[in-house]
């Protein structure tokens, strides 16, 4: 049994959109066929794959059924996290009894094999060029809740006896190597030793973006553009 990580699906099946991705370039032309053809070849139905956020361009629930019901007729287990584009996630409890294979994951974790899949949307981090006052609002209640997250991954675990703790984000958890943020601090504190996130599209982003080991974790980008429309396989 295998897990699979990818970010920023930016699906938009339902009737009256109008977001055609490949006005960002190349990269995501026909990304929809590319992704179902990468995801049918290589996950089973015993698979998990975790998805680090940008799901659907809905602005509703009901808009964003038609771009969850695509991903949920897609082979294997799911466990989804919040973008910043997913302006309809909303009702964690509800959204969860919508599918039998689909987890929405928000303040707590879930588990695929031997990894404790935890995180929370992310933010901005203070380093950023952009960072306002705005910002740190939303980045404090982002940290809190990748710490609740880690708080109840680490509880389970011990429980367990068994598995490791393994990081998600929607968004980087720094802007630039030589930040150390409270994500980053966080993941650290509890021993997390990899971490995916998304977010990040074009060829400056890519090359800016945060990979590799930094202070200690390793950082993973897993935007659909950066993966050429294909899904990372982590473990």
């Amino acid at each position: 049994m295998s897990v699979f990580a990818v970010a920023d699906l930016h699906l938009s099946f339902f009737p009256g959109s109008d977001k055609p991705m490949e006005v960002f370039g190349g990269r995501w032309i026909n990304h929809e066929e590319r992704l179902k053809r990468s995801w049918e070849e290589n996950v089973r139905p015993e698979d998990t794959v975790v998805i680090c956020g940008d799901i659907s361009w809905g602005l509703k629930l009901e808009d964003a059924r038609w771009d969850l019901d695509w991903i949920d007729a897609l082979p294997g287990r799911k466990i989804l996290l919040k973008g910043n584009h997913d302006l309809w996630w909303n009702g964690i409890t509800r959204m969860n009894r919508m599918y039998e294979d689909m987890r929405f994951l928000q303040y707590d974790c879930a588990w695929a094999e031997d990894f404790c899949v935890c995180g929370s949307r992310g933010w901005l981090t203070p380093e950023h060029d952009d960072f306002t006052e705005d910002d740190e609002k939303i980045y404090r209640r982002e940290v809190l809740r990748l710490e609740m997250s880690l708080k109840e991954g680490q509880k389970q675990l011990d429980q367990r006896g068994e598995g490791k703790l393994v990081g998600f984000l929607h968004y980087p958890p720094a802007a630039d190597r030589s930040a150390f943020t409270d994500f980053e601090r966080l993941f650290l504190r509890y021993g997390v030793e990899d971490v995916y996130y998304g977010h990040i599209h074009g060829e400056d982003g890519f090359r800016s973006a945060l990979q590799g080991e930094v202070h200690g974790v390793r950082y993973h980008l897993v935007s659909l553009d950066y993966l050429n429309c294909r899904l990372l396989k982590i473990g």
